[in-house]
């Protein structure tokens, strides 16, 4: 193919902005992402297809398979243009009606729009929907917009138009002090200034340096990375290809995680596109610089998310950490000065090369400027990918994107970080999001995780549920993470089977603060940060646990014995019918009664009682 030229460019930019005026065709953006492919949207777009082909309106209807559109618990999903229009939790079946009704009459199906479920009111335009309408997507600007396996529609949206600029019209040192400007700090959870680790790189004589992006998305509920990855590719390449001529490397790395197939595919077809259009290779747009990449597939280690540890992994050897200094942007990859930024960081780069580091740093607050992206879930009624401006409260993001607790449950806590994080109960909710007031609470930014609790959450078996997933990703290298680890997950075992003892609470500070002191890496002193922040804020729930043999959201099935409430049971059977060992005796219009005996303690009759009869 032919390299790409400015005129190229502007041509493709041109042709973009007239489709965008909707004047001869109407696009169906169907949302492509591993979410709705995981609900059925590739039968559902095969079924769109099939009836707009019956209905003769292939010349004036043309559907487009989108990357992640982020609301991701409304899947299946698409959105028609013009007019924004919102369908979600699509099937096969409603093909036919969508395309007689709407395309055909004009007339949008009103069972499939969205339903605000604290109004209840159906809402048809996309931006109209709180979930996007309290949303200031950078980092996504493209995420439901573009065909992700298309090159020209990136083009279309403004993208490489960083690269040109960085490219032709910028020296290194001017693209780092933008970076400096806009007060990017890395979103891959240590915060650490971005322009500041460029520089660093910038100034080694070395002729070897590499620029590595971190795909390794491992914490429990994120899903930020992965998602802008198969919903934008291009943006994370154009981000490293800048990053390439500020600090002088010529060969770039990302780091993904072998789980996600779909991200991998999408980044494989970007870097071809861009190599066909000589954005990637020798002499980039016929600059100076030449630059490539490579992905590379990791085998799924939390701690390969640790920048040391994720560089030995490249390297071929087994992805442990190593103590610092020397830093990787001093001594990296192959000991090469190398430069690690995660995918959220590299997606805003372009964006601040075209706009200006002080266009970037007018939104947020004084330390934490920008956006920050969330993948949001848990009891949370909408589920999905957010991104608001730095210096939002947790409340707006719970209550006015997320919509609230569903079931008419209380909220408890947010887990921030994951299990490096720490759990925000609702005193807290009023925080902003800014990486030193939310350690001031006691957890951190992270990449991005934010998992909502309500009360039938145990506040110590979710403490126990991080202790565990880091005691099985430690990489054992440091005796305070191996064994410390393994001791506070003992002590919280013993707790929630109703055997833990008074000085057990004082153990768990104590092995927390140990920890925190001598582990080796960030993942290590971190790792208390689950244990420490259930205990500073729940305290009263372990104390329950320990003095009264009782779990106060009861969830810890050793502290459980199963009994009907009489005068709150409907009769209704529902428990009867849900109970999967047949422990639920029940006859119609009688009261149910639970035998002991073949009792499992498996809470699915108290989860699926409505009327708090099970006890």
């Amino acid at each position: 193919m032919a390299k790409l030229t400015t005129q190229d460019q502007e041509g493709i930019i041109r042709a973009h902005k007239e489709r965008l005026a909707f004047k001869d065709k109407t696009y169906l953006l169907i949302c492509g992402g591993t979410g709705c492919h995981a609900t059925g949207s590739i039968r559902v777009k095969d079924a769109l297809l099939a009836a707009i082909e019956e209905k003769g309106l292939g010349e004036t209807v043309q559907v487009i398979e989108t990357g992640c559109n982020g609301f991701c618990a409304m899947g299946p999903l698409l959105v028609v243009h013009p007019g924004d229009v919102f369908y979600q939790k699509l099937s096969v079946e409603d093909m036919p009606e969508l395309v007689e009704s709407h395309l055909i009459n004009g007339k949008p199906v009103e069972r499939l729009l969205y339903k605000d479920p604290v109004s209840k009111a159906k809402i048809a335009v996309q931006t109209k929907i709180p979930f996007f309408a309290h949303q200031m997507p950078r980092a996504l600007r493209n995420k439901g917009l573009i065909d992700p396996e298309s090159i020209d529609e990136y083009i279309g949206r403004d993208g490489y138009i960083g690269v040109a600029k960085a490219l032709f019209d910028m020296t290194p040192q001017q693209i780092i002090e933008e970076m400096k400007t806009s007060g990017m700090r890395g979103r891959g959870g240590a915060g650490f200034p971005t322009g500041v680790k460029w520089d660093f790189a910038s100034k080694s004589a070395d002729p070897v340096k590499y620029v590595l992006c971190n795909a390794d998305e491992g914490d429990p509920g994120a899903f930020m990375d992965r998602s802008i990855l198969e919903a934008d590719p291009h943006a994370v390449l154009e981000g490293m290809i800048i990053a390439a001529k500020a600090i002088d490397a010529h060969k770039g790395y990302i780091y993904a995680r072998t789980e996600y197939p779909l991200a991998i595919k999408r980044l494989g077809m970007a870097i071809e596109q861009a190599k066909d259009y000589g954005l990637l290779g020798d002499h980039i747009l016929g600059s100076e610089l030449s630059f490539d990449i490579e992905i590379y597939q990791g085998a799924g280690a939390f701690v390969c998310g640790e920048e040391t540890a994720l560089m030995r992994s490249i390297e071929g050897k087994r992805g442990m950490p190593r103590p610092r200094p020397p830093f990787p942007a001093h001594k990296g990859l192959w000991e090469k000065p190398t430069i690690l930024n995660n995918v959220e960081t590299l997606a805003n780069v372009a964006q601040i090369m075209v706009n200006g580091g002080a266009w970037y740093a007018g939104v947020g607050t004084e330390t934490s400027k920008g956006t920050k992206v969330f993948a949001l879930s848990g009891d949370v009624n909408n589920i999905g990918l957010v991104e608001v401006p730095m210096g939002t409260p947790l409340r707006t993001i719970i209550y006015d994107i997320g919509g609230g607790i569903p079931n008419k449950r209380k909220f408890k806590a947010v887990q921030l970080g994951g299990p490096s994080g720490g759990s925000i109960p609702e005193a807290y909710l009023d925080t902003p999001v800014d990486y030193e007031a939310i350690a001031k609470v006691g957890a951190i930014m992270g990449s991005g995780g934010a998992i909502v609790m309500d009360e039938k959450t145990c506040m110590v078996d979710m403490a126990r549920f991080f202790m565990e997933f880091i005691q099985d990703e430690s990489c054992g290298k440091c005796t305070p993470c191996r064994e410390g680890t393994r001791r506070q997950l003992q002590i919280l075992e013993k707790i929630c089977e109703g055997r833990g003892e008074p000085s057990d609470l004082d153990i768990l500070v104590e092995l927390s603060q140990t920890i925190r002191e001598t582990a080796l890496c960030g993942l290590g002193q971190t790792g208390p940060n689950p244990v420490l922040s259930a205990l500073r804020y729940f305290r009263d729930e372990f104390e329950a646990h320990i003095y009264e043999q009782r779990c106060p959201a009861k969830r810890c099935v050793a502290l459980l014995r199963f009994e009907v409430e009489p005068d709150a049971c409907t009769r209704c059977g529902m428990c009867f019918r849900a109970c999967p060992a047949d422990a639920v005796v029940w006859k119609k219009k009688e009261l149910a009664r639970i035998d002991k005996e073949k009792c499992i303690k498996c809470l699915t009759c108290y989860d699926k009682c409505r009327f708090d009869a099970i006890f």
